[in-house]
């Protein structure tokens, strides 16, 4: 079973798909602590519903954090400072695109006029995307080889 998982993941690889398919299956358990974690603070700690979200957000984007540098982007730090500026790139990066989810969200809904359905889709559509893009490009950006 383990040979075939590799198989699997080297074809992937040898396709450039790894990343994006890791990096979407990552994202939807990155949802679930989300999730999970609002109603533990929110219904079983009765904690206040914007302290919650708040301590939802922190923990989803620490685990977001973890599971894209060691398995979407493999990324390997050989000093503290090197993850510690990687970490607060990517909450740097979570705040932004948390703003481009509100921004988009009012616009869809306020200017727009749309359904919440199609509002929530277009603006996580935007976040997804801006993530991808940041943690590609800013975050966890391959070293160039010195020629």
């Amino acid at each position: 079973m383990l040979r075939l998982i590799v198989q699997v993941k080297n074809y992937l690889e040898e396709k450039n798909l790894w990343e994006i398919i890791a990096y979407l299956f990552f994202g939807g358990l990155t949802f679930l602590v989300n999730f999970v974690t609002y109603f533990v603070f929110l219904s079983i700690l009765d904690v206040n519903y914007v302290v919650s979200n708040f301590i939802s957000w922190v923990v989803s984007v620490l685990f977001a954090y973890i599971t894209n540098k060691l398995w979407v982007f493999q990324s390997k730090n050989k000093t503290y400072s090197e993850t510690l500026k990687e970490l607060v790139l990517f909450f740097a990066a979570r705040i932004v695109t948390l703003g481009l989810d509100m921004g988009s969200l009012s616009f869809c809904l306020e200017i727009l006029k749309t359904n919440n359905f199609i509002a929530k889709f277009v603006s996580q559509f935007i976040v997804i995307v801006s993530n991808y893009g940041f943690s590609k490009l800013v975050i966890f950006k391959k070293a160039k080889e010195k020629i």
